[in-house]
C-alpha cells in the first residue's frame, strides 16, 4: 500500500513532467483561453462597474461569492473541460490509461482557471481606468 507521501511524490512528479512530454501545447493553449476569456467578463465588469472579480469572491457575503464562483466556472467551463480531455490523451500516450484523474483535474484547473481568476481583475481594472478615461476625454459620445 503506498504512503500519502509517496501518492504526493508522484503527483507532483507527473505533474512536472507534463511540461516536458507530448502535448505541451496545451501550457499555451490554456492559459491564452483563460487569458481571453478574462478579457472578455473583466471588460464587461467595467462596463457596469463590478468590482474586481477576486476581490468579490474575497470580499463578499456568501450569496455573492457563489454567484461569483458559478460565473467564473461557468466562463471556463470550455476551457476546463479541453483541459481534462488533453490530459486524459497525455496519459493514455504515457500511462496506457487514464489512470489518474484527480492530475487530470488539478492540471486544468492550474492552466485554466487560475490564469482567469488572477487577469479577470486587472483587467477589469484597467478597462475601467480606460472607459473613465475615454468618457472624460469625450463627454457628447456618452449614450443618454
Amino acid at each position: 500500500m503506498l504512503s500519502v507521501i509517496d501518492v504526493l511524490t508522484r503527483f507532483w512528479t507527473d505533474m512536472i513532467d507534463r511540461a516536458d512530454g507530448p502535448m505541451t501545447f496545451r501550457f499555451f493553449l490554456q492559459p491564452t483561453m483563460a487569458l481571453i476569456t478574462a478579457l472578455i467578463d473583466g471588460i464587461k465588469d467595467a462596463r457596469v462597474g463590478k468590482s474586481p472579480y477576486a476581490w468579490m469572491l474575497a470580499h463578499s457575503d456568501s450569496t455573492q461569492r457563489r454567484t461569483a464562483w458559478r460565473e467564473g466556472v461557468t466562463a471556463t467551463t470550455r476551457i476546463l473541460l479541453l483541459g481534462v480531455g488533453m490530459d486524459v490523451i497525455y496519459q493514455f500516450r504515457m500511462f496506457g490509461g487514464f489512470k489518474y484523474p484527480a492530475e487530470a483535474f488539478v492540471i486544468a484547473v492550474v492552466l485554466g482557471f487560475l490564469p482567469y481568476l488572477v487577469l479577470r481583475g486587472p483587467i477589469n481594472r484597467i478597462a475601467g481606468w480606460w472607459l473613465r478615461r475615454r468618457a472624460a476625454a469625450h463627454p457628447k459620445d456618452r449614450s443618454p
